[in-house]
């Protein structure tokens, strides 16, 4: 089938070319697109980033599903890590149907699909029924980075690429900011129509119409390079992989309670359907998407994700739990302290992404940067563990600086390493080497909220979970040392 106009295909390639060689003072295009995917980024980074606020008041209340639990932590950081699942298991064939229809398509797709199961969270009890929509959102959601990445590599100037990456996933640091601090409000918000039990609804109906209307903001935008035919046909093979990892994402689930498996154990397994796909896909396509999967720079890049994400969903699921223990502080201002961890990507993705062009430019190598950046959060991440360990009472305020520097840092280093990806990557396959990066680097998100609950329950604290969180940082350092890259000849 063939490449839907406008998407990355030879004739937006050329069009880079001829857009690099214009004058680039004053907005262009691809300014517009910046814009459009950071509201993207920002919708669907609030919806994902939501269950973690969510499940702590629901655990600190007593209420809902978690409310008899006997370990409620280990049980809401495993409904986290099964979102995480199914917005893991379509990382890749996102990707490679955004290759196949066009990345815009699969966008616009990703959007609406995730706006519609975050409202539907809202009309869901019990808990199976919360764990099965929340799968269903992350799957629908699992589609987004990998064609926003290689749409952004499409359309924009290689000199800006990486302050391009940088600016548009800002949004993901809005969005967790935005779940983190103003989930307070929205259950506030939420008792004034509900009751006190059923106010968390509230939140996702709220999210998932923002995400509706930015899906549809999108679309018409896009609305020149969209068919009905495509977006149908793009919708219902998405459809497709996503009903058979929904199946074995809750076969798993079901398998593993049935068995009295902890957990961590169903955690593990669900990581296990990564690794599976993973060979499937390499079985299946290997002539066809082996340039992603056995360059063996891009195969390191890609475990050093794991440890980016692990860390990543570790503070933005567990960051208001860990304040609130830490400091015995009021939701809310645990709320407000752990919202300077997300709020450190609003300066840290774009000042990354510029700093990161600026240094190609310079000679330094985008290689050299990321390990720069790394290096220091794992210092201060190192730092912040040994606060919480020594500290008899921490302040609100030490921990809110600290976690806003290591964030910071944290943040600048993505833009970074997904244009050092684009670079590795051969043109025509971005979108599939973006998909496996998210894959495996999902493998993280998947266990991170789970084990660091379950070492919570265990130990009667966060410390462990967080010294947990500082030596896997300290392991993706050691991995990306060992990456080749060579800079672009001319930039």
């Amino acid at each position: 089938m063939k490449a839907v106009p406008g998407d990355p295909s030879s004739a937006e390639q050329s069009t880079e070319t001829a857009e690099t060689s214009q004058e680039r003072r004053g907005w262009r295009s691809w300014h517009t697109l910046w814009v459009l995917l950071l509201l993207g980024w920002t919708v669907s980074a609030a919806d994902r980033a939501v269950t973690g606020p969510v499940v702590t008041w629901m655990i600190d209340n007593g209420v809902g599903f978690l409310a008899d639990a006997e370990n409620p932590h280990a049980l809401g950081g495993l409904v986290g890590g099964l979102f995480f699942a199914g917005y893991m298991l379509t990382q890749f064939p996102g990707g490679y149907l955004g290759d196949r229809y066009g990345h815009r398509t699969l966008i616009v797709v990703s959007l609406l699909w995730a706006g519609v199961a975050t409202m539907l969270t809202g009309f869901i009890g019990g808990l199976v029924a919360f764990i099965v929509v929340r799968v269903v959102t992350g799957l629908g959601e699992g589609a987004f980075y990998s064609n926003d990445r290689t749409l952004i590599t499409a359309t924009t100037p290689e000199r800006d690429r990486s302050l391009a990456m940088g600016v548009v996933i800002t949004g993901l640091s809005l969005g967790i900011t935005i779940a983190i601090v103003f989930t307070p409000e929205l259950v506030a918000f939420g008792e004034m129509f509900l009751a006190h039990v059923e106010a968390w609804r509230m939140v996702f109906w709220v999210l998932g119409l923002a995400t509706i209307v930015v899906g549809g903001i999108v679309a018409w935008w896009f609305r020149s390079h969209l068919t009905l035919g495509g977006l149908s046909r793009a919708t219902l093979h998405l459809g497709a992989y996503s009903a058979v990892s929904l199946a074995l994402v809750m076969a798993v689930y079901w398998l593993g309670t049935s068995a009295g498996l902890s957990e961590l154990w169903i955690a593990l397994l669900e990581v296990a359907l990564a690794v599976g796909l993973v060979l499937f896909a390499l079985a299946r396509k290997g002539t066809e998407i082996g340039p992603v999967i056995k360059n063996r720079d891009l195969f390191l890049l890609y475990i050093c994700n794991i440890a980016i994400l692990w860390n990543l969903w570790f503070f933005s699921f567990w960051s208001v739990s860990i304040v609130a223990g830490a400091a015995d502080s009021s939701f809310m201002s645990a709320a407000l302290t752990a919202g300077f961890n997300a709020g450190a990507g609003i300066l840290g993705f774009p000042a990354g992404g510029w700093l990161s062009d600026y240094g190609l430019r310079r000679g330094w190598g985008r290689k050299e940067m990321m390990l720069t950046f790394t290096g220091i959060q794992a210092v201060l991440t190192v730092a912040f563990a040994w606060y919480l360990s020594a500290a008899a009472h921490p302040s609100l305020w030490v921990m809110g600086l600290l976690l806003f520097t290591a964030s910071l840092f944290f943040n600048a280093l993505q833009p970074v390493g997904h244009a050092l990806t684009a670079e590795l990557a051969p043109a025509r396959l971005r979108g599939s080497a973006f998909g496996m990066e998210n894959l495996i680097g999902e493998m993280g998100a998947v266990l991170s909220p789970a084990i660091s609950g379950v070492l919570r329950d265990s130990t009667g604290d966060w410390t462990a979970a967080v010294w947990m969180d500082a030596a896997i940082v300290v392991v993706g350092f050691c991995i990306l040392t060992q990456v080749r890259y060579r800079p672009p000849a001319e930039v």
